[in-house]
């Protein structure tokens, strides 16, 4: 079932989740194990990210050094047709410009068409590690724009090889992704709610926003997008808190604020255990308000804890 449907069908805000892959090496059990204690709140979907490949140096036995390619976290696609299978719950796999020319990704949507899997979340993705800024791969695309257009034409069964006939049309429901705070590469929050509005009218089915803190800033945002004349569903993503080394890390990789009344209570505590306290009671404090507002879902980044996530829904159920 596709997300748009699921949001278009429900009488009250939903619950979704975003997990990561396991990392290479590991099993198919340690997912499971991060999902059994959420499955209670019985998610509409469950996102599965993707990590572009990253390139390491190896030495090899001359004393020189060889470029390998290392994806530290594979399976996306086969993972969330596992889900689907234990679960019984619709999946969204993230598609990422990095890494991928334009043919391997028509061939990874090919291969989720198959699988019954008819939505994905767009993203340009993060640049590479060690470099300065993004940059595709030869053949590649560019913006989450270009993507998002390839997969609006797979949808009109327009393929990458324009002498194929008789094709068939996948049905993708397309998420795409929006900033609160502003994409940390737009000028300024106008040209970055352009090329949101762009992809909206490209095909885009729904947003589902960066982590924020601040609920103020999210209902600004809904307001900029629906004077742009955006009127798609936006989903809210939400994250905790729970270490002190996030004051700091946080805002310096995802580019967002953290509000003085959270970033003051997290300094008072002595532990992390003190700090995954604080950080439960903001998030459940966000997401009561966020659901008084109307969204459509409340989508969990649960990375790493999924008790202290499963602990904030049951509270709102």
């Amino acid at each position: 079932m596709k997300v748009i449907d699921h949001i278009n069908q429900a009488k009250d805000t939903l619950v979704s989740f975003e997990i990561l892959p396991p990392l290479k090496g590991k099993g198919i059990q340690s997912l499971y194990k991060h999902l059994d204690p959420l499955m209670e709140f019985k998610p509409s979907f469950i996102n599965v990210t993707y990590h572009r490949s990253e390139h390491v140096f190896k030495k090899n036995a001359d004393g020189s050094f060889a470029k390998v390619v290392v994806r530290k976290r594979p399976g996306t696609e086969s993972i969330c047709a596992a889900i689907m299978n234990k679960y019984s719950v619709d999946t969204v796999p993230h598609l990422i410009c990095g890494g991928f020319n334009i043919n391997d990704t028509e061939d990874a949507l090919i291969n989720l068409n198959y699988l019954g899997i008819d939505n994905v979340l767009v993203l340009r993705g993060d640049a590479a590690k060690n470099e300065a800024g993004f940059s595709p791969e030869p053949g590649g695309h560019n913006y989450a724009s270009d993507l998002l257009k390839q997969v609006v034409d797979l949808n009109a069964g327009i393929y990458q090889e324009e002498d194929l006939r008789n094709t068939n049309q996948t049905k993708f429901c397309v998420g795409i992704a929006g900033y609160p705070e502003k994409h940390f590469e737009a000028p300024n929050m106008d040209s970055d709610l352009q090329y949101l509005k762009h992809k909206v009218d490209l095909g885009a089915d729904y947003i589902v926003t960066q982590m924020f803190f601040d609920n103020e800033k999210f209902y600004a945002f809904v307001k900029a997008c629906r004077d742009m004349g955006i009127t798609v569903p936006i989903i809210p993503g939400l994250k905790p808190i729970y270490t002190q080394k996030q004051l700091t890390l946080l805002p310096k990789v995802f580019h967002i604020d953290l509000p003085a009344a959270l970033s003051n209570e997290v300094a008072k505590c002595k532990t992390d255990e003190e700090v995954e306290k604080v950080g439960t009671e903001w998030l459940l404090y966000q997401s009561r308000e966020l659901k008084k507002f109307g969204v459509p879902v409340l989508h969990y980044y649960t990375l790493g804890r999924p008790n202290l996530i499963a602990n904030v829904v049951k509270e709102l159920v």
